[in-house]
């Protein structure tokens, strides 16, 4: 990464102000993230609250900051379509379970055994998402139109043009100048912050035209709307139509003007509420898919930031109190009508940039945003804000968190590992992150796997008619192959040795595997003698009855397979 070494101790001002930074960058974000989820902006942003505050006074990662996210977002929107809110809110209290579930388990130290490739694919997947969002919010004249690639209403727009786009460009480059040249003179003051608060400035006291956070959620919030109402439309007669009458209906439905009358989701969000369901063993069903799903997005996204910033900060968090807080943090979220979330990478990224580094920086950061809904005069400064300055913003994110080195290492590294450095990346912008995830640990261990099945040989000894093989390196699964092709039984002496104080047996597949040989031996009448075997690997050989002789003397103390967690 470029420059991204950040070694500095908690400060209370720098704290404050990166916290107050943060918190502006939070709520277009959090309103962006409720759109793509279908529900009403104050969903998100009591989410972003609520998430906020929780994780970073009780999470394992002062300094990450947590709100609603894209990655969860993606997932909700055709479950909200298809069962409501109350469902929603049901599944994120579940998914809340799940994690601490997760956390008392310990299953967040696995996130260590991530290898480096996967990570670097996944900070570049976020970096290219980031990036990719903001982009839809240069666009104007947007409408709802029908997919039919996606079976899918979505809200299109044109790119901004004429003298909008000239203002909007000014507005974004001036705005990464600053945040690049400001800490240059002063470190006084977060450069982000001071980029805000110039550009809105320059906006509201200048002929400069250019969109603000509020033109931004009053088109958005009709625009969500308007989709939902007709997504809603088409679903109520789907199933009457033919297959050849789809499309044409949906574009019939997406054209049509229509009176929307809306819900008041405000009343729901920031209040204490049981969600409005039966709690039976339907519901359940229903819920539980999402749920999994989003405990899994959520956690892998949060543990993957947390390793990060541990690098760029040169410390280290709590993985398993992190999963813990976040599960909390959802279950409290889902109780207060809102729609859940897990760490922000970007935001994350502006924290520690600024200076962030204690659990006062999220916290104040979540109290700014509280502040912001509560009291409509400062909801008013926040909706002043011109939009191209926070893309600004989140762009200086984007360059800061793409691994730019990855892309020097394609001839210099192993191809497989470059291989799924490009594999997470892409699966992470196209599909998802957990599934990006799942993909690169898949493709990391069969490579490991593959390589380590070749390492696999023996130094073999013949001594007064009796034959030993020393066994050199792993045997497991992928290795038995290669296993069987070292003994020759038909050709061997009546007493046959194999030592493994040089081998390691790791699975049941090698037990088998010895099993298998002993039982050729046994056929062809000769006794084989096997030394150096774990305790375990000796209780599970049964098979060879008192054929097989295992020498227990001098051997080695270690597990296979084991389970504690320290």
């Amino acid at each position: 990464m470029i420059n991204l070494i950040f070694k500095q101790n908690n400060n209370l001002k720098n704290d404050l102000l990166s916290g107050l930074t943060v918190s502006f960058a939070l709520v277009p974000e959090a309103v962006a993230f409720a759109f793509v989820a279908g529900v009403n902006p104050a969903v998100g942003l009591w989410a972003a609250f609520f998430v906020g505050l929780i994780t970073s006074s009780l999470g394992g990662r002062p300094g990450m900051i947590s709100g609603a996210t894209g990655a969860m977002a993606v997932v909700m929107t055709a479950f909200v379509v298809l069962y409501g809110l109350e469902y929603l809110f049901a599944a994120v209290i579940l998914c809340g379970i799940i994690q601490i579930a997760c956390g008392f388990l310990k299953l967040g130290k696995f996130v260590r055994l991530l290898p480096l490739p996967v990570m670097y694919g996944f900070v570049n997947g976020l970096a290219i998402v980031i990036g990719k969002a903001q982009f839809s919010q240069l666009k104007e004249n947007h409408s709802v139109v029908y997919n039919s690639s996606l079976h899918a209403f979505e809200v299109v727009g044109q790119w901004i043009s004429g003298s909008g786009i000239y203002s909007t460009v000014g507005i974004l480059a001036a705005t990464m100048l600053i945040i690049h040249f400001l800490p240059k003179l002063t470190k006084a003051v977060p450069g982000t912050l001071v980029a805000i608060i110039v550009m809105t400035m320059a906006v509201q006291f200048s002929p400069i035209n250019a969109v603000t956070v509020k033109d931004f959620v009053e088109t958005q919030k009709k625009f969500a709307v308007e989709k939902n109402h007709k997504t809603k439309l088409f679903m109520d007669v789907k199933n009457d139509l033919k297959v050849s009458e789809v499309h044409a209906k949906a574009s019939e439905i997406a054209a049509t003007p229509v009176q929307i009358v809306e819900h008041d989701e405000e009343r729901k969000a920031g209040r204490f509420m049981i969600p409005d369901i039966s709690f039976s063993w339907h519901d359940f069903t229903i819920i539980i898919g999402l749920a999994v799903t989003l405990a899994a997005v959520g956690l892998i996204e949060s543990l993957m930031t947390l390793t990060l910033i541990d690098e760029l900060t040169e410390s280290r968090g709590r993985s398993n109190r992190e999963c813990c807080a976040q599960g909390l943090a959802n279950i409290v979220s889902g109780f207060f009508g809102s729609m859940g979330g897990c760490a922000m990478i970007g935001q994350s990224m502006i924290n520690i940039s600024s200076g962030g580094r204690g659990r006062l920086s999220g916290i104040s950061a979540a109290v700014f945003l509280l502040c912001f809904i509560a009291f409509p005069p400062l909801w008013r400064c926040i909706e002043m804000i011109p939009v191209a300055a926070l893309i600004g913003v989140m762009f200086i994110v984007v360059i800061a968190t793409f691994e730019w080195t990855s892309l020097r290492l394609w001839n210099k590294i192993p191809k497989s590992d470059f291989m799924v450095i490009v594999v997470v990346s892409a699966v992470t912008v196209i599909h998802d992150l957990a599934v990006a995830v799942a993909a690169g640990v898949i493709i990391s261990a069969l490579v490991f796997a593959w390589k380590k099945s070749k390492r696999i040989n023996a130094e073999v000894r013949e001594e007064g008619g009796t034959k030993t093989y020393i066994l050199e390196g792993p045997l497991f699964f992928g290795a038995i192959t290669s296993f069987k092709e070292i003994f020759t039984p038909s050709e061997d002496p009546d007493n046959v040795v194999i030592e493994f104080q040089n081998s390691r047996v790791y699975d049941h597949s090698a037990l088998e595997a010895i099993n298998n040989l002993s039982e050729k031996y046994k056929e062809l009448g000769k006794k084989l003698h096997i030394k150096h075997l774990s305790k375990e690997c000796q209780n599970l050989l049964k098979k060879a009855g008192d054929i097989v002789e295992i020498d227990v003397h001098h051997d080695p103390a270690y597990h296979i397979a084991t389970n504690q967690l320290d």
